[in-house]
């Protein structure tokens, strides 16, 4: 089992005629099953063209009449890519793959706002995409490095998320799915949205959950944990603590009123069971001890 796309999954490539489109789908294309989950780009005026075999259509709409694509991965410029985010959920995707990284926060507000009652599910902006090893990767983040197995990771930073996976395997320990949901204002399915869905996977055992400073997304995870989670849950926090209305690292990471902090939110994870670590090198053999 996995959660969100495996190697049933059929994906669009929005932006698949630039450079980082180009290169991104190429490594999703050769990894694992890739070569069979990836069926069509979209390029509006590069509609009839291929790359590399992967036929390329004017819409999302018509790639998905096409194809059957399920999901979106979005490689657009920051100016358009929220616009792309609303031709998918136009087209009914079940889930949307946003990596563009500076999409401007009031876009974000008009396509999070335009969202609402859609069966759609968003990851990203921002981020390094969803991964599950051996079967799929949609996003950036190099296949190599994972393997499939029972932890589930969710990260709000796409470095530390490589970083938990290189300790797990240190530890022998593969994933059973990873999902970087980055780390923007305005973004998708938050930390409680994949802890939900890691806790009815029966393939998952444990999570990591790693954070950052500013929002409150953590401390609801947290709470959310403490009430319903059936699995062990390992957390850290990336950031220091810095002065009110200081903005550091991501988008998202500003903290206001004093709220946010690294501190803070270690603080409400401890206290609703969640075993924390204040040292990011020590992540896998956190989860190796709770697993025992």
């Amino acid at each position: 089992m996995a959660i969100l796309i495996d190697k049933s999954t059929r994906v669009v490539t929005q932006g698949i005629t630039g450079k980082t489109g180009q290169f991104h789908t190429r490594a999703g294309k050769d990894y694992a099953y890739g070569a069979n989950c990836y069926v069509a780009g979209v390029t509006p005026g590069k509609g009839g063209q291929r790359f590399e075999g992967i036929p390329i259509f004017e819409s999302v709409k018509d790639a998905k009449q096409a194809t059957g694509c399920n999901v979106s991965v979005i490689y657009v410029p920051p100016p358009y890519a929220a616009a792309a985010i609303d031709e998918a959920v136009d087209a009914g995707m079940d889930l949307v793959i946003c990596i563009t990284e500076g999409i401007p926060v009031l876009d974000m507000v008009r396509t999070r706002h335009g969202m609402r009652g859609s069966r759609t599910l968003l990851v990203g902006p921002n981020c390094p995409g969803v991964i599950t090893p051996d079967e799929i990767k949609i996003g950036i983040m190099p296949g190599h490095i994972h393997r499939s197995g029972p932890i589930g990771v969710v990260s709000r930073s796409g470095t530390l998320t490589y970083e938990a996976v290189g300790q797990l395997m240190e530890e022998g320990l593969g994933q059973s799915s990873c999902v970087g949901i980055g780390g923007d204002p305005v973004n998708g399915l938050k930390h409680i949205d994949v802890l939900k869905m890691f806790n009815d996977d029966p393939r998952t055992e444990a999570v990591i959950m790693v954070g950052e400073i500013g929002g409150s997304n953590e401390e609801e995870a947290a709470r959310w944990v403490k009430d319903n989670m059936r699995k062990p849950v390992v957390g850290f926090i990336a950031g220091v603590t810095a002065p009110p209305g200081k903005r550091m690292g991501h988008a998202g990471a500003i903290i206001s009123g004093g709220k946010g902090t690294a501190a803070e939110k270690l603080a409400v994870m401890e206290e609703c069971g969640i075993r924390t670590t204040r040292n990011p090198a020590e992540m896998g053999k956190l989860v190796k001890s709770v697993l025992k």
